[in-house]
């Protein structure tokens, strides 16, 4: 990759490594689907705005159907499901079912661009990135429900098709635009429920994570995530999920007190190494045109 691809990569890493400890943290006192609209609805009042100013939400017009979609599959579902099994799951296990997205990324490619290899090398980096998850997270089941596991199966898919969504039906498009308007259109389907269901009160632990889940997390994370799928396409940047889990779990070692697992100083090495496979140009591969 480019080194404006491995800056962007890097930094995604981190950013979408806090939020598994900020959704435990903010599930303690706000259900789900009310956090979901707290973490659209501040970035939307500060992107829709930004970007009307500066024209950049007349130009998506045309494309209004899939920016809908973009937000439904990438906002809309996965932040309520994920809130919903992080209920019944570790976020540890979370992060694990998470670091499939590259699997399935790379399948749905390969399904929809026939003409495009797969090469050896990058499968086998996949390979790597899983096992190193796996280890990471000490193949620790414990705690899990199966709907919980259905849960994230449903989180995988729509963040599986929502950098498939920008790569190949908004690549022209504003970035900034297409996050402001997909989160103010998710913000709006939860205002109903949100607001009915908001609690009396909120502790000061609570509004920080919900703080950094939106404007962190979101604003941040979206824009360099779509800065990336540019950058590198849509099955590199979906790589990104492999490094999440020790950047959650390292916050969980030091704010939850969880130990270190042999999983953990094995797995990590794995993921990195899977990471640079992955996201290697194989010989005889077709790449994508920009």
């Amino acid at each position: 990759m480019s080194r404006r691809g491995w800056m962007l990569f890097i930094a995604l890493c981190i950013i979408w490594g806090l939020p598994y400890l900020m959704i435990k943290v903010a599930i303690r006192e706000v259900d789900p689907a009310t956090l979901v609209l707290l973490r659209t609805a501040p970035v939307a009042l500060v992107l829709v705005p930004w970007c009307a100013a500066s024209d950049r939400l007349r130009p998506l017009r045309p494309v209004m159907g899939w920016i809908a979609l973009y937000g439904l599959c990438e906002f809309g579902v996965p932040w309520l499901f994920m809130g919903s099994a992080e209920q019944r799951l570790s976020s540890s296990m979370t992060a694990l079912l998470v670091a499939m997205v590259p699997i399935l990324a790379v399948i749905l490619y390969r399904l929809t661009h026939p003409r495009e290899v797969i090469g050896a090398t990058r499968i086998l980096g996949l390979i790597i990135g899983t096992a190193g998850v796996a280890l990471l997270v000490g193949l620790s089941v414990g705690g899990t429900s199966t709907l919980g596991i259905i849960e994230m199966g449903i989180v995988v898919v729509g963040y599986t098709l929502g950098p498939f969504i920008i790569s190949t039906r908004l690549p022209d498009a504003s970035g900034p635009g297409i996050v402001a308007v997909s989160v103010a259109l998710v913000a709006i389907a939860y205002l109903p429920f949100g607001v009915t269901h908001l609690p009396a009160h909120l502790s000061l632990e609570t509004i920080g994570a919900i703080a950094v889940l939106a404007l962190v997390c979101t604003a941040g994370g979206f824009l360099a995530l779509i800065a990336l799928t540019r950058e590198v396409g849509p099955a590199r940047a979906t790589v990104v999920t492999y490094v999440n889990p020790a950047v959650a779990i390292a916050l969980g070692v030091v704010f939850l007190g969880e130990q270190i697992t042999i999983g953990m100083v094995i797995g990590f090495p794995l993921i990195i190494v899977g990471s640079v496979l992955a996201t290697s140009r194989g010989a005889g591969s077709i790449e994508p045109a920009p």
